[in-house]
């Protein structure tokens, strides 16, 4: 877990403070108006990795005047999604295993921020899978944080917490939310004049049925998962081949983000006009031969490769599959003839090539 103090809370200064896992949705923040209405402090706690980002959050804790702590979770997501204790979702989501260790980084945060407990914007039954009773209690269980969350939204229907019991918080003026209705979490946020929120979704890459799909298939290829991969494969047309990774770009933005998300060691093509998609090539093994160059010497050097000897690079199987398919993707498809330039990492060097050869990806 890495910390960043995106507005720093100072020192405590009434008798309650909660760690809010604020993930920027109403729900979460009216889970943090409820309290403060109490008096107590809010300390917004939100989390990103590469399966998800803050940005809802941030935003919303600059709106409210919130203090906000972002930790990045990336390498922690990934070992539970790897081998979740209390098994998936629908697709690749161990929410209730997701929610734990959250709550269970929460809790370890709690000294440094002056905080007495840790709030959520859980509704009990609102999600019938992951917050159903059971499935709370499994949170705070896995989250080595019992009776210390509080769930200000449901807290009536639910088992009184430490911060209740010790008078940190009126449980009287608690709800009782339950269900999937929306309507009184919409009055809510009318009282407490909340008028820019996002509309209910998971914002979880782990929901969504094709990147699941994805992230099974980079598993199968790579046998295990890296970040650097899932990165990759969140952008453009991906293509799985023996020896490596083909992603195709789709629009200007998807190639600017490509061009950022490509590692030293990825082979970057385009086309002439540089009016179509970027194409990043990523080998499954990364030694030099399998770059490429081996086969023409370190010591010739990137900038001094000969044009002959890009034809022979274009040979490469992945190679002229990943050319093939930029002409596909891109306006040259309807043209007799198209070039692919290799941009990175030599210096820019072109090769040909003819509708037979492509026609079959159209």
């Amino acid at each position: 877990m890495k910390i960043k103090e995106i507005r720093l809370p100072g020192q405590k200064k009434s008798r309650a403070r909660t760690l809010l896992l604020l993930s920027g949705g109403l729900d979460s923040l009216l889970a943090g108006k409820v309290l403060e209405e109490q008096g107590v402090e809010i300390v917004g706690l939100t989390f990103e990795s590469v399966f998800f980002d803050a940005s809802r959050a941030v935003v919303a804790a600059e709106k409210l005047s919130w203090p906000l702590i972002l930790a990045e979770i990336t390498e922690e997501q990934i070992r539970i999604v790897e081998q979740p204790r209390y098994g998936y979702g629908r697709h690749l989501n161990p929410c209730i295993d997701c929610h734990g260790q959250m709550v269970k980084l929460a809790a370890r945060l709690l000294p440094r921020y002056e905080a007495d407990f840790i709030s959520t914007g859980e509704v009990l039954g609102e999600r019938p899978m992951s917050q159903n009773r059971q499935a709370l209690e499994l949170v705070e269980k896995s989250g080595e944080a019992r009776w210390l969350v509080l769930r200000p939204l449901s807290a009536r229907l639910l088992p009184p917490t430490r911060p209740e019991e010790l008078g940190l918080v009126n449980r009287q003026q608690l709800l009782d939310l339950s269900g999937r209705c929306r309507q009184r979490q919409i009055e809510l946020a009318r009282y407490y004049g909340l008028t820019d929120y996002p509309a209910p979704a998971g914002g979880c890459l782990l929901t969504d049925a094709v990147f699941a799909e994805k992230l099974k298939k980079l598993r199968d290829w790579r046998g295990e998962w890296r970040r650097e991969d899932i990165d990759l494969i969140k952008l453009g047309r991906v293509f799985f081949e023996d020896e490596g990774l083909i992603i195709v770009g789709r629009d200007e933005e998807e190639n600017k983000k490509l061009a950022n998300t490509a590692l030293a060691s990825d082979l970057l093509l385009t086309l002439p006009d540089f009016k179509g998609p970027l194409t990043v090539v990523r080998f499954k093994n990364k030694d030099k031969d399998s770059l490429v160059l081996g086969k023409f010497g370190e010591e010739k050097g990137r900038e001094t490769v000969e044009a002959g000897q890009s034809l022979e690079i274009f040979n490469r199987p992945l190679l002229k599959k990943a050319a093939l398919l930029t002409i596909r993707y891109s306006r040259y498809r309807q043209t007799e003839e198209a070039a692919v330039i290799l941009v990175s990492p030599f210096r820019a060097q072109s090769r040909n090539f003819k509708k037979e050869e492509w026609k079959p990806y159209l």
